[in-house]
């Protein structure tokens, strides 16, 4: 037989041909926008902008559950709005290489920030001799892109963590966090703990939680004695702590930073309810607030509306000022984590993990809105992992902890927690995960990829160095 080899063009106008037909479905029935913006997802060439949404531990269970109670079983989210939609496999390596089926969010995530596997726990850095990764983060800095890191979690935690530090554990957070990472210290010669390393990178946007670590006293190096907030201060950044203050933050020009601290640790979450208990719950609705949640807490979309905000700006004042007033090629680079979806899910606690689920699908909505203004702008959505919750049928009785809900349209749901023994922390699962883009190169996300394609993706599209 005959082989055909087809360009990349003849690939792209086939997957126009066949989603521009997928659009003719009614609009409440398809998952996909208008056949101009699927026509434009497919289009090859460099984007200007891109904007990585991370929605930890959300695998299909967690989208399907959060869409079930908020919008309906038939309807759709903000995320399921993406043209492009694929999967792709999420397994770290041991130091040898081998698979290890079941990855954490540290190892995850060092493999969409630097294209390769490694060891759950390692942050950016080889699994076998502990080497140092370029992440995409410092090679779109060091190709002239503006750069942010928004999340629901300490910003040392593991998602953001991989853009903007290497550490050989995940748990080296603070300069008093630092027993498993030796190699890692100031004294060694190393980089210092992931607080010192992220405002050390000089981020453009740091917005999220985590406060606690950064008020941190620093033991060794050129700011010792200094908290890391004195260091970050010292380096330039503008520091806030609550929405207000974030609202009054008027840009990044002159290359002062913005250091957004709102929480001591995690940022607290917008839902409540009972948590999955053994035997079930009785039949509850989700309480869309939460007395815990300190007034003044910015939610994820506004934090990522700002920071998109504050990187435009940048980039505008700097391309005026180097271009003669002349329009620049250079955008940003933002990635946005909704990362208590995971922290909920170990919990067992079906509301939090949907309100989160929500949270993060409107910081969806701003990315798309923004993109429909900017083509020129890839969006991605995915997750890090798979997680525990399932739907189940509401005569089942499984042998974990469940919960039944009264969802928005009225009906029962079930869901249910198995994946350790009750009372424990529920753990990750091996499954593959939803990807989904739109804009230039959104076409890379369609089949059965991995985790470290998106590197290459997030790098073709920005035509990094």
């Amino acid at each position: 037989m005959r082989r055909v080899r087809l360009s990349r063009r003849h690939v792209i106008a086939c997957a126009t041909v066949v989603l521009a037909t997928a659009v003719a479905v009614p609009a409440g029935a398809s998952a996909f926008g208008t056949q101009e913006q699927v026509e434009h997802a497919v289009k090859g060439g460099p984007a200007k902008n891109v904007i990585l949404l991370i929605g930890d531990g959300m695998g299909d269970s967690e989208i399907t559950l959060a869409r079930d109670y908020t919008v309906g079983a038939a309807g759709r989210l903000n995320m399921d709005r993406l043209p492009m939609t694929g999967a792709y496999t999420t397994y770290s390596v041991d130091e040898k290489g081998k698979p290890d089926y079941v990855t954490d969010s540290a190892a995850s995530g060092s493999g969409w920030a630097t294209g390769h596997k490694t060891v759950n726990g390692r942050i950016s850095k080889t699994p076998g001799t502990n080497k140092a990764l370029p992440t995409i983060l410092e090679l779109a800095q060091k190709n002239g892109y503006a750069t942010g890191s928004v999340t629901t979690a300490e910003l040392t935690d593991a998602t953001p963590a991989v853009l903007a530090s290497h550490a050989t554990d995940r748990s080296c957070q603070g300069p008093a966090d630092m027993a498993k990472c030796a190699v890692d210290t100031i004294g060694k010669g190393g980089p210092g703990s992931i607080a010192e390393q992220s405002v050390n990178h000089k981020v453009d946007v740091l917005l999220g939680g985590g406060k606690q670590r950064f008020d941190q006293k620093i033991t060794e190096g050129r700011y010792k004695g200094m908290t890391v907030l004195q260091q970050a201060s010292k380096l330039g950044y503008q520091v806030v702590t609550d929405a207000k203050g974030l609202k009054g933050v008027k840009s990044v020009k002159g290359g002062k930073p913005v250091l957004g601290l709102f929480a001591p640790g995690n940022v607290p979450v917008e839902w409540t309810g009972k948590p999955a208990a053994v035997g079930g719950t009785d039949p509850q609705r989700c309480t869309t607030s939460n007395s815990k949640r300190p007034a003044g807490t910015p939610a994820l979309d506004e934090q990522a509306k700002k920071a998109i905000a504050l990187l435009e700006d940048k980039q505008r004042a700097r391309s005026s000022k180097g271009h003669g007033g002349k329009g620049s090629d250079k955008g940003f680079f933002l990635q946005i984590e909704g990362a208590s979806i995971d922290k909920q899910d170990h919990a067992a606690d079906p509301c939090g993990q949907i309100g989160e689920t929500a949270a993060f699908d409107r910081a969806v909505k701003v990315a798309r809105d923004y993109a429909a203004k900017h083509p020129d702008t890839l969006v991605v959505t995915t997750a890090d992992h798979g997680h525990s919750s399932q739907i189940v049928p509401l005569e089942a009785n499984p042998p974990g902890l469940s919960s039944t809900l009264v969802t928005n349209e009225g009906s029962r749901l079930k869901v249910n927690y198995s994946t350790n023994t009750p009372g424990q922390s529920q753990e990750h699962t091996g499954t593959e995960v939803r990807i989904a883009a739109q804009g230039p190169q959104a076409f890379r996300v369609l089949g059965v990829t991995d985790q470290t394609d998106l590197f290459r993706t997030i790098r073709t599209a920005l035509r990094l160095r």
